[in-house]
C-alpha cells in the first residue's frame, strides 16, 4: 500500500470526513510529510470506493457547495490494519538490529 492511501485510510478510521478535512487530517497524522492535490485526493477515494474500502455515506450542501462525506468500510479497517501490522513487523528487522 503507498503511504498515501495509507494515511487517508488513516484518516478515516475515527469518523466520516469530507474531502478538505480529510486532506488536513493526512497532514496533521503525517507530521506534514504527505500533501494531498484536491485530484490526488479523489482519484485515490474513487479507487478506494471501487474496491470497497470506503463508501460515501453523506452528501450535503455547505454554503452552496456539494461535500461528501467518506468512511471506512469494514474491509477498509481490515485493509488499514493489515498494513499496520505489516509496516510493524518490517520495522522490527531493523530495529532489533545493533549498529557494528
Amino acid at each position: 500500500m503507498r503511504e498515501p492511501t495509507y494515511f487517508i485510510l488513516a484518516a478515516l478510521q475515527d469518523e466520516p470526513r469530507h474531502g478538505y478535512a480529510i486532506i488536513t487530517r493526512v497532514g496533521e497524522l503525517s507530521q506534514q510529510r504527505v500533501a494531498l492535490s484536491t485530484g490526488t485526493l479523489y482519484q485515490a477515494l474513487d479507487r478506494l470506493a471501487r474496491a470497497e474500502l470506503v463508501e460515501v455515506v453523506r452528501d450535503e450542501v455547505v454554503n452552496g457547495r456539494a461535500r461528501r462525506h467518506y468512511a471506512l468500510t469494514n474491509d477498509g479497517h481490515a485493509a488499514l490494519r493489515a498494513e499496520a501490522v505489516r509496516m510493524a513487523e518490517a520495522a522490527k528487522v531493523v530495529l532489533r538490529v545493533r549498529p557494528a
